[in-house]
């Protein structure tokens, strides 16, 4: 029986020789191209798991496996962190192999259990170890069996990806758990294949009898020396899909990699087109009855990184900053090449597609449910094009923060939001209104090119010259065209700069803001500031938060930049400090774990007018806005003539959000505002009536984008983000 899964190929490593010497053994692995090195626990000699891990930071690519450690002498949820951890630091390449061998049972101490039992005892370990590694679930793990109790253990770490579980023996109830429950069976073949089809109809009987597909489960065979001329007959008749060469001299290691390998992948590909089987490793039962309906899963390119619902790590990519998503796929590409199959399979779907840089989002179109995500986070390069002209291109899945730690050793900077956790996809397509925007512009004015993969999946290059129109249209609508995979930036000299947080009394919110406003107007363009206002909070003083950067690194200048900005209301606290703008920037990485919908509305407005301020006042004393914050524009911003892109708020002085919990509610106030409003700015805007459109892109501008979409999207591929239809 031929299960059709792809063929690998390793070496076992023995533990008892000198560790340097296994590190090499391994390091010679990778370099000859093998699949995976497997590392056996012995009772002499180092230990498999530190062994391991050393191999593990010694090398890049080829898998590390455990094969097999003593299913019994180590806790399961402490081996489940472990093995969470390793994989993490080793890139997702971690496979676990477990033996039931009974040696120890955490109620009775070091005993001998019946092979029944250690089975049994292993069978739990399992579901503990898969218990820990689910992440997303909110609840501690509490299991209760024969042999282990854990009484609410934290979830986590989840590993890079499904580390598989192999159980290794030919007893048959290693045979059974094999079959209902470990991802694949590790064995160690006799002189002959006697008693390998009967072990692998075990297996088989096994896993139809709990409803799994017998391909699900992988057969990983240990060839002693002299037993490679049976690989062929254990591929194509016995299910054998990976196979390890057990401690090899390193003239045996090299003939194996360089000669019977290469040679047995032609012959079993020949044999399995002849039968026409085709090559495929099939999903868990359990992951697989997790999928959504309407995606053809198994028509994802295999080359493509994905993560479904079930897998490992699917908590850390599913949601955003601000809302909890529930995709029924994640496609993660790390080339451009890999964009366009990525997005050639999403066109086929019937679902929604999100677009995600680094999730930040606040309009929340990053996720969704039940849809497809094209995630661009691996696309996340830095580099330095041209230090004579402070040309940099950054990938799509680049963070803002990471960014400006990159630019701080050069003294440069880039106008990046306010907030360094951001991705630069989503900002670099919209807008960029940041801590530098008064002085330097948005984001998107030191744009000088991109190259983007189309709906149609070909790949292409924008600046001023070539396909100057689609440029255009990306430096403030970009995510209508297509997905970005790189960005040319010419950034500015920036040193260190004044930062300053403001306390003040808001007793007067509707004179606060007005005040505020005329003061930052008058600034000198190096100060650029913020500010925030909450719902209000009984008995306590109504307080405003103004947060300030002055791009100075003199504390005069910064001290006189920021005297007026104090002035406005009585001043309750305050804190100014002199830091480079990469500090400004950082944000530690990590997850986003958004729950719900956000709510949030957007304006801009070319200035604080006394009507302006009372209806944000009303708004604010409403209880309907828990989070009310406005941005300064205005200065180098405005230089830039308003048709000069798609972005077209050009005279606004200031962008306005507001986050609520009700939408109706939020709306109401919002929308009687509008006379007061200029424009809109789309990244911080969930509301999805049509009309938000016409306020982003007043005509002239939406007809060219509309323009632009018929010529580049015609089929509104980009239909899930502020969609500008054709």
């Amino acid at each position: 029986m031929d299960y059709g899964q792809p063929l690998r190929f390793g070496t076992r490593i023995a533990a008892d020789g000198p560790a340097e010497e296994a590190v090499a053994r391994a390091a010679l692995a990778e370099e000859l191209g093998l699949d995976l090195v497997l590392f056996a626990e012995t009772s002499e000699g180092m230990d498999a798991w530190t062994s391991m891990s050393w191999a593990a930071a010694r090398t890049t690519r080829v898998r590390i496996a455990a094969g097999p450690l003593d299913g019994a002498a180590r806790p399961p949820a402490v081996l489940a962190r472990a093995a969470a951890s390793l994989d993490l630091l080793a890139g997702g390449r971690l496979e676990l192999g477990l033996s039931p061998t009974g040696r120890w049972d955490p109620r009775e101490g070091v005993q001998e259990l019946p092979v029944e039992e250690a089975a049994a005892a292993l069978e739990e370990a399992v579901e503990i170890i898969r218990g820990v590694w689910a992440e997303g679930e909110s609840a501690p793990l509490r299991f209760t069996g024969e042999h282990y109790e854990v009484a609410g253990a934290p979830r986590g770490p989840a590993p890079a990806h499904n580390i598989p579980i192999w159980v290794a023996g030919t007893e048959p109830h290693a045979l059974r758990l094999a079959g209902t429950t470990a991802d694949g069976l590790l064995f160690r073949l006799q002189d002959d294949l006697a008693g390998v089809a009967a072990a692998q109809a075990a297996v088989d009987e096994a896993a139809r009898a709990a409803g799994r597909d017998p391909r699900e489960i992988e057969r990983v065979a240990v060839l002693p020396a002299g037993a490679a001329e049976l690989m062929e007959a254990l591929a194509v008749e016995h299910g054998v899909g990976t196979f390890v060469l057990d401690d090899p001299s390193e003239a045996d290691l090299r003939d194996f990699a360089a000669r019977l390998a290469p040679a047995l992948r032609e012959s079993v590909a020949e044999k399995r087109a002849a039968r026409g089987i085709g090559e495929a490793r099939i999903a868990r039962l359990d992951l697989r009855s997790r999928r959504h309906p309407g995606i053809a899963y198994d028509a994802v390119p295999a080359h493509l990184e994905r993560v479904e619902p079930g897998d490992a790590g699917y908590a850390r990519v599913r949601s955003t900053y601000m809302r909890g998503g529930s995709p029924g796929l994640v496609l993660r590409p790390g080339t451009p090449a890999e964009v366009a199959d990525a997005l050639a399979f999403a066109r086929t779907q019937p679902v929604k597609l999100a677009i995600r840089s680094g999730g930040h989002g606040i309009s929340g179109r990053s996720t969704n449910h039940g849809g497809i995500v094209l995630d661009v986070s691996r696309l996340n390069t830095i580099e330095v094009l041209d230090k004579a002209t402070r040309r940099v291109r950054l990938g799509p899945g680049a963070r803002w923060s990471d960014v400006a730690a990159a630019l701080a050793p050069y003294g440069w900077a880039l106008t990046s939001g306010d907030y360094g956790g951001v991705g630069v996809g989503g900002l670099a397509t919209a807008g960029g209104i940041g801590w530098l925007a008064r002085e330097h512009g948005l984001t998107i004015d030191h744009l000088r090119a991109v190259e983007l993969v189309l709906a149609d999946g070909s790949l292409v290059r924008a600046d001023d010259t070539e396909n100057a129109e689609l440029f255009w249209g990306v430096r403030g609508a970009g995510a209508n065209f297509g997905v970005v995979t790189s960005f040319e930036f010419e950034v500015d000299e920036v040193g260190d700069v004044g930062f300053a947080q403001l306390i003040l009394d808001a007793s007067d919110p509707a004179a606060l803001l007005r005040d505020w406003g005329a003061v930052v107007e008058a600034a000198p363009r190096d100060l650029t500031s913020s500010l925030i206002l909450g719902r209000p909070q009984p008995g306590q003083p109504p307080m405003a938060q103004v947060m300030a950067v002055v791009d100075a690194d003199d504390a005069e200048t910064v001290l006189d930049r920021l005297r007026p900005l104090a002035a406005v209301a009585p001043l309750l606290d305050h804190s100014i400090q002199i830091l480079p703008y990469a500090a400004l920037m950082n944000v530690p990485p990590g997850p986003h774990h958004g729950q719900g919908e956000p709510v949030s509305r957007s304006a801009l407005a070319d200035h604080l007018t006394p009507e302006l301020a009372e209806a944000a006042a009303r708004l604010v004393a409403s209880g309907q806005t828990y989070f009310f914050h406005i941005r300064a524009a205005g200065g180098a911003v405005s230089d830039v003539p308003a048709d000069a892109t798609a972005y077209a708020g050009r005279s606004a002085n200031f962008s306005l959000a507001a986050f609520g919990s009700s939408r109706s509610g939020l709306d109401r106030l919002w929308d009687a505002m509008r006379p007061h409003f200029s424009g809109l700015y789309l990244n911080f805007e969930t509301d999805t009536r049509p009309e938000r459109l016409h306020d982003a892109f007043p005509e002239p501008a939406l007809s060219r984008l509309r323009a632009l979409k018929r010529r580049y999207d015609p089929g509104n591929v980009f239909r899930d983000n502020f969609p500008i239809t054709p």
